[in-house]
């Protein structure tokens, strides 16, 4: 459980974004519009409320900033020392201070500038005042500007610091550079840490996740330590130090036998002595790493006795220090030492709690009762046989050697392909019991019952010879297919009963007249009813002389009759105004035929009786055949536009303007100084 998030804290702006973004709210929260004309109470509420509702906004953004924000007295000791080291402990409270201190100034400004309001006697004034009370509002928050900044960046910092939990179980590694800390790290958690062949390639604490035990374990990696004076270690050397004198953990300290990191035995054996106050009252773990360059067999004797005296009080060592050799690079001994390094924490832990007086009080409240044995019979538990040979050849396993083990591997894999490989031989799956329902068979011969049934035998399915009835089964299906077959094609074909039978002319006739109905029904669907036209189009478009001559024979006339029928309607329709209508040249003009002026105005006259008929405007509904279409199709389009009306969908003839200045944007009076504030 992490005790601290510091990704939580808002992020901090700078003094002119913090000016603007309160003015900017204060202009859309608070009422715009106010007159001289307004009564003088209504003029003072209305500046006063400005001034109380800005002064509100800095006071509630900058208490979230101080709460956000940890205070170095009321967290842990490690995170207070750590951020004394990142960042410095007073310009840290200093930069807090002075925003706790401009959260008390501007409080008192709103207070006095709300009490010279009450008492202002115009518009002008008024406005002034508010003007002088916000505006030295604003200028506390530009002297604010650095520390704002400086803030910013301790937030930015704060947010990439790892989560460390100092109450959990917790493994710290140290050490010189590049002695392997952070091999052994990705080695026995999750973590990805970064390996180079160079010192101070890790400049930060990592954090990573092991399992042992079902628990989970944190285990923290240092930067590399140096051996000199505590003032003049570095930042990067003062966070391997602060996490070794904070957190109660088990401390692991790397030593490098080959001298590869750049320092001696020697040297190394002397940081530990310079850092050993900090392994106070914590269990101590010595890894000797890189034991596949030189084993400790191989070591100077001085050499190997500098770190045997690590262990031993009377030497200068510390007691209780276990020594355990790894190798991060063949990973030898890793699990070893991890295992010691969580016992040794566990077991510490495991101290520390019996000692509390806590524990002691429900100490004395358990009573634990040890059961007597009733004869002396002796009942030893009952272990399975399975259950001793897998332990014993699991211990076998153990005394194996690594080449040993891996020749015992390869030949268990061996001798299971070819297992395998017999069963799919006998044609069955490897994995899967095949033959658990074969055991269930019933047959004549108790021997039959694994043979495999082929498919196909002398040239027939087999499966076909399973049933001795399933030939009479096939005829009745079939059977009971014709017969929905038959069915469903008297049923088509229309009958009205199976004693009712035709023969196959009437059949024909009977065909020709579904077909003409099917057309028929088609043309009405397709016809003049959907797709009205105007009268004189259709009458144009279908009807002539000789469709009607046709018409009059279909109805029973004779041709004879017919034809004298279609002369005199051809005669009744021929124009009569068409007679005379071409005149002579010589009485195209009335003045030159010789007519007397009261002649020609009357011919005038006459002319223009004959002339042409102005157009009658067309009507809704004109151009439909009777008033039945006409309502049909109005019906149509009331449906139709009635769906998209209660969609609320744009039809084509919307003018639609858009809201391109939203008005508690654009909104309220403007002066003629700057607008880019609102």
């Amino acid at each position: 459980m992490v005790l601290y998030n510091f990704k939580k804290i808002q992020v901090v702006p700078t003094a002119k974004d913090f000016i603007d973004i309160v003015l900017s709210k204060t202009q859309r929260k608070t009422p715009t519009e106010i007159h001289k004309s307004y009564p003088i109470s209504r003029i003072r509420a209305f500046y006063m409320r400005k001034v109380r509702y800005t002064q509100q906004n800095y006071h509630d953004k900058l208490t979230q900033m101080i709460t956000d924000f940890p205070l170095l007295d009321d967290i842990h000791p490690f995170y207070a020392d750590l951020i004394n080291i990142l960042y410095d402990r007073d310009h840290y409270k200093l930069a807090l201070g002075q925003i706790n201190n401009a959260r008390h100034l501007i409080d008192n400004l709103a207070k006095d500038y709300v009490r010279l309001l009450k008492y202002g006697d115009s518009l002008y004034r008024c406005k002034q005042l508010k003007r002088a009370g916000m505006g030295r509002m604003c200028t506390l928050m530009k002297r604010l500007g650095p520390s704002l900044e400086y803030l910013e960046q301790v937030r930015q910092h704060l947010a990439r610091l790892p989560s460390i939990d100092p109450t959990t179980r917790t493994v710290i590694v140290c050490g010189y550079p590049n002695v392997g800390k952070s091999s052994f790290m990705n080695k026995v958690t999750r973590a990805n840490v970064d390996v180079q062949p160079y010192a101070f390639t890790t400049k930060s604490l990592f954090v990573g996740h092991t399992d042992y035990k079902y628990m989970t374990w944190q285990v923290i990696d240092t930067p590399g330590i140096l051996d000199h004076p505590i003032e003049e270690r570095n930042t990067i050397e003062m966070l391997s130090i602060t996490a070794l004198a904070h957190l109660q953990a088990c401390i692991l300290f790397v030593v490098d036998l080959s001298e590869q990191c750049g320092y001696t035995i020697k040297q190394q054996i002397s940081l530990f002595h310079s850092i050993k106050p900090l392994f106070a009252g914590k269990p101590l773990i010595v890894a000797i790493n890189k034991i596949d360059v030189i084993r400790p067999e191989s070591l100077d004797p001085e050499s190997w006795a500098l770190i045997q005296n690590l262990a031993e009080p009377s030497n200068g060592g510390v007691g209780g220090v276990q020594i355990v050799p790894m190798s991060t690079l063949t990973e030898e001994g890793v699990a070893g030492v991890k295992q010691v390094a969580c016992d040794a924490l566990l077991e510490a832990r495991v101290e520390k709690k019996l000692k509390q007086s806590r524990l002691t009080n429900s100490l004395n409240r358990i009573q634990v009762t040890m059961p007597t044995p009733r004869d002396e019979r002796v009942r030893a538990p009952t272990i399975p046989a399975s259950v001793m040979e897998a332990k014993a050849r699991k211990s076998n396993e153990q005394e194996l050697t690594k080449e040993e083990r891996a020749a015992r591997q390869f030949e268990e894999a061996y001798a299971q392909q070819e297992s395998d490989d017999s069963m799919w031989a006998r044609g069955e799956v490897p994995g899967m019991n095949s033959t658990a329902w074969q055991e269930k068979y019933q047959l004549k011969n108790a021997d039959w019952k694994y043979d495999i049934i082929p498919q196909f035998l002398d040239g027939h399915n087999v499966f076909d010879f399973v049933d001795p009835d399933i030939d009479a089964m096939l005829d009745d299906l079939e059977r009971e297919e014709d017969a929905r077959m038959d069915a469903l094609e008297k049923e088509k074909e229309g009958r009205v009963s199976d004693d009712e039978e035709l023969d196959e002319e009437e059949m024909k006739i009977l065909k020709a007249i579904r077909k003409k109905k099917q057309a028929m029904r088609v043309e009405d669907t397709l016809g003049s009813a959907n797709n009205p036209l105007p009268r004189s189009i259709a009458t144009r478009q279908t009807r002539n002389f000789d469709t009607l001559q046709a018409h009059l024979e279909d109805r029973g006339f004779d041709k004879d009759q017919a034809e004298e029928t279609v002369e005199k309607i051809r005669e009744r329709s021929k124009s009569r105004s068409r007679v005379g209508r071409k005149r002579e040249r010589s009485s195209s003009r009335p003045e030159e035929s010789g007519m007397t002026e009261q002649q020609v105005k009357k011919f005038r006259q006459a002319e223009r009786s004959r002339s042409r008929a102005t157009s009658l405007t067309p009507t809704a509904g004109s151009g439909m055949k009777d008033l039945s279409s006409v309502l049909k199709a109005k019906r149509k389009a009331d449906k139709i536009f009635r769906t998209r009306n209660l969609d609320g969908k744009k039809g084509e003839g919307d003018n639609v303007k858009l809201n391109m200045m939203p008005k508690h944007l654009f909104s309220g009076k403007r002066g003629i100084g700057k607008t880019d504030r609102r």
